[in-house]
């Protein structure tokens, strides 16, 4: 049965959760409130759950809600028998080495958020006594970004089963007055419409969401399990032409600056379109259908220029042209014809849509550069920083480059740096039916420039947040943060400096006194500067490097720290009862894969999914950037080293590699580089297959140093072999790609050897290589291989200066015959027996299994989980040597 990466990626989780529901008969909900206070466009949000044990023992209860990804966490509280836990939020190393330590303890949990469109998860439990109550409290905070000529604050509901007391409690405090405030989302149907209040008065508002037992099963995605949608309160606030709206208070403010009545600015765009071989299908038509919508949408002084790419540039034109009648239906005929074929040359391509920006320097219009691809640059310029340097060179400060990334192939690290050094933004693009829509909606953001250049200035102020902005477009707004010299708002005066069309312009008010607040806690405007100043500095880590990269996340470290946000670079530890597992939560990053749930191994669960075993253990994940990834959700074979229960390292548990989870499988090989040290007991290597409808996959051992079958593709003459090494730090040493009789890739520690016909070339540096139809890309990190519609990435590790090797199939060709390791389907099991040996049912055939905890280090960063360990003929459901070849 098929199915898209994404949809694996974005709904198993949720698919997982339907299926595994408490029974609301173990406990209660009895209590659910959101309170959400809005305060000069700064929310913060606090979550309560109330729950009670009915039963008769103990029982694991679970908290797990979603809150925005531009969120920090700032505080978690569990009330106990009248004892508070709280969470203390730790700078992530100390974190890890504080989890590490309890994995040694045997009392390991996890808990990391995963990435969605516009949601994150938040997830803990802890064990409650029989006919007990548990208090969950957790809240977070997020500066409201302004998109459309609106702000949105989006409050997700979803407490898994309907309860008595639900209520979501709204207040908006807006000193420049609320303009109009609205209420949208799954949770705004007819059926609740009056479940909710909305109350409107100048300068404030208020919405209250109270529905029945009844009424929490009557929206779309709503059920016996209850409430589970969003709630979305869509406001904004009066506006003027002058300088905007400030408020300061205890020694910091803010400023808002977002002018509306202003002339709009004529436009140069370039839209720069991957038109590569992964485009193909429903991404193609998808950007087509956006392109074509974006043309109708250009004014007629607006000019225009398109360039599509794979391994060559096309041009519609060599160079800017008025959008006028004529130019338009000939570029919408253009879009109309854009096919997908080839190899991505993202380096020639943004340097010349640059180049093309350069040629038509139009006085009194604004400039914008805008990419869209799907994945990494496999020809032309394929070194990630020399595309940036070259990119970063062709710009030279002049325009922004906003970089657009079509599904999870694409490395988004690199398009967000390489956006972020030319004043732009990246943005993922989301591959689902309304991609087009996705792709239309931010170019609208972008449409409509009002200002250019703009300067804030700010006298007698200091620790200043970003003041320097290149464009400021209709509907959105500039916010700056920043203390007042001395707390002397006497001396303080703000202005701005910015160009309007083709003249210079000043907005400053010498006559008006900054609002000091007196409504807000005095702290209210120093978490607005602190927030702020963290996302910005965060941004600045990501284009620098050496001392002042270190630098400037010590900066963001400190901040994060001083204010308890859970931010990339921190942890929060929570704390529970003495006994209770070490829950660590993690801040994930748009750039990172999202992480599923994995299941825990613990006694007296309410939860379905959790395997009840000997002992108690549960699950720490860690994310990696996407650019170190295969596709998100496709999970493969990944290669554990480990030695027998008691000889392991430090960290108590190996690592390993994973075996698909969907078909067609794509494989991902890896394991724990970080505990590895010399051994006399033999080494195993653990592969991990992920399970169909199951949340626990299944694993087995394999003995010694030996030759695998990776992948072979009979109609394509294509093979993939790989070799273990023998030593415990060993993974992958070797790995052979054969194309036909003639074409051989032998890619070592030392080197990659082409081997094309008669002729033989060692390769050892960063190069581009091609073979016949056999291209090979040497990066930093990774060597990317490529034939036909196959394409596979060999990520580089380094453990005490010797290297290691995993594949990832990133592209699996179209044919259904393969064989190999990497090509096993997901398992298909059922679980038959618990006691006193527990057993599982494979394709009929009954299978010993023992609970495991594995790490999985197929991808820079680990992700651990328990598997049911088997012997290997069963796991495959054909015997090993099926796989064992005798020659690479």
């Amino acid at each position: 049965m098929e199915r898209t990466v994404v949809q694996i990626a974005l709904f198993g989780l949720l698919l997982a959760l339907a299926s595994t529901l408490p029974n609301k008969d173990d406990w209660d909900v009895y209590s659910f409130h959101i309170n959400s206070t809005v305060t000069s466009r700064y929310a913060t949000t606090v979550i309560t759950s109330r729950v009670a044990n009915r039963m008769n023992e103990s029982k694991e209860i679970e908290f797990h809600v979603q809150i925005p990804k531009n969120a920090f966490i700032s505080k978690f509280q569990m009330f106990i028998d009248g004892q508070v836990y709280d969470g203390v939020v730790k700078a992530k190393e100390q974190a890890q080495q504080q989890y590490t330590e309890a994995v040694s303890r045997g009392e390991s949990a996890g808990l990391v958020s995963s990435v969605g469109r516009t949601l994150e998860e938040f997830k803990t439990s802890v064990n409650v006594a029989a006919h007990k109550k548990v208090t969950f409290e957790l809240t977070y905070e997020e500066l409201m970004k302004r998109t459309h000529g609106k702000y949105e604050l989006q409050i997700h509901a979803r407490p898994m089963q309907p309860v008595r007391d639900f209520k979501v409690d709204v207040y908006i405090h807006e000193e420049a007055g609320i303009s109009f405030i609205n209420v949208k989302g799954g949770l705004s149907t007819k059926d609740l419409a009056n479940a909710i209040t909305k109350t409107h008065a100048d300068k404030q508002a208020w919405v209250y969401f109270y529905p029945t037992v009844d009424q929490q099963k009557m929206c779309d995605s709503c059920g016996d399990q209850g409430m589970n949608g969003d709630l979305v309160i869509v406001y904004d606030v009066n506006r003027d032409n002058g300088l905007g709206h400030i408020k300061k208070s205890d020694g910091y403010f803010v400023h808002h600056f977002a002018p509306s009545d202003l002339p709009r600015i004529p436009k140069n765009v370039v839209f720069v379109i991957d038109q590569s071989g992964s485009m193909g299908g429903r991404k193609i038509e998808q950007t087509r259908t956006a392109l074509i919508h974006i043309l109708n949408d250009l004014a007629e002084d607006d000019h225009f220029g398109l360039i599509t790419f794979d391994g060559i540039i096309s041009y519609w034109k060599r160079e800017l042209v008025q959008a006028n009648s004529k130019n338009l239906e000939s570029a919408k005929n253009f879009a109309r014809n854009i096919q997908h074929r080839g190899s991505t040359d993202i380096n020639k391509a943004v340097v010349q849509g640059a180049r093309m920006l350069n040629a038509h320097n139009r006085e009194g219009s604004a400039s914008i550069l805008i990419l869209l691809t799907d994945g990494d640059p496999t020809s032309g310029v394929t070194n990630l920083e020399k595309i940036q340097s070259n990119v970063r060179q062709a710009i030279a400060g002049k325009f922004p480059l906003y970089c657009l990334g079509f599904g999870f192939d694409v490395n988004f690290n690199f398009l967000e740096k390489m956006s972020l050094q030319n004043n732009g933004v990246a943005r993922r693009i989301y591959e689902d039916s309304d991609a087009d829509l996705q792709l239309k909606g931010f170019y609208e953001e972008v449409a409509t420039p009002l200002l250019t250049d703009v300067t804030m200035i700010y006298v007698g102020g200091t620790n200043l947040t970003q003041t320097n902005f290149s464009q400021y477009y209709n509907g959105s707004e500039i916010v700056v943060a920043g203390q007042i010299t001395d707390n002397n708002i006497e001396t303080f005066t703000p202005q701005v400096m910015a160009i309007s069309s083709n003249r210079r312009i000043t907005f400053s008010n010498p006559n008006e006194s900054v609002e000091s607040t007196g409504s807000v806690s005095d702290d209210h405007i120093q978490r607005v500067w602190a927030y702020l100043t963290v996302k910005q500095l965060l941004d600045k880590e990501l284009q620098l490097s050496g001392p002042e990269k270190e630098k400037v996340k010590k900066e963001a470290l400190e901040l994060s720290l001083k204010y308890s946000f859970v931010t990339p670079l921190t942890s929060m530890v929570v704390t529970k009862p003495p006994g209770e597992n070490t829950d660590v939560l993690h801040k994930p990053k748009e750039g990172e894969t999202p992480q599923r749930w994995q299941p825990l191994v613990g006694k007296s669960s309410s939860r379905q999914y959790l395997a009840p075993s000997s002992r108690r253990s549960s699950v720490m994940q860690q994310h990696t950037p996407r650019g170190e990834r295969g596709k998100i959700g496709h999970s493969g074979a990944v290669m554990q080293q480990h030695t027998p229960r008691g000889e392991r390292g430090e960290s108590g548990h190996p690592g390993a590699v994973v075996l698909p989870d969907v078909q067609p499988a794509v494989v991902h090989l890896s394991r724990d580089t970080t505990t590895l040290e010399s051994t006399d007991v033999p080494v195993l290597h653990r592969f991990l297959l992920k399970a169909e409808n199951q949340t626990v996959p299944l694993c087995f051992d394999v003995s010694g140093p030996v030759r695998l079958k990776l992948l072979h593709y009979p109609s394509r003459e294509l093979s993939v072999n790989g070799e273990l090494d023998s030593v415990t730090n060993g993974g992958f040493s070797r790995i052979f790609i054969h194309v036909k009789d003639s074409q051989h890739v032998e890619i070592d520690t030392n080197w990659v050897t082409v081997r094309d016909g008669q002729t033989v070339t060692y390769y050892t540096g960063q190069d581009r290589i091609t073979a016949g139809s056999v291209t090979v890309i040497v990066r930093n990190n990774e060597i990317d291989v490529a034939t036909g519609d196959m394409r596979m990435v060999i990520i580089v590790h380094e453990k005490n200066g010797q290297k290691l090797f995993w594949p990832v199939l990133r592209r699996r060709p179209s044919d259904n015959n393969a064989e190999g390791l990497l090509a096993v389907e997901a398992a298909v099991y059922e679980e038959v027996q618990q006691a006193p040996v527990r057993k599982l049912k494979i394709k009929n055939q009954e299978a010993d299994v023992t609970g495991e905890m594995v790490v999985d280090y197929s991808f820079a960063s680990p992700v651990s989980m328990n598997c049911w360990l088997m012997s290997a003929d069963s796991a495959l459901q054909r015997p090993l040597f099926q796989f064992v070849i005798t020659q690479l």
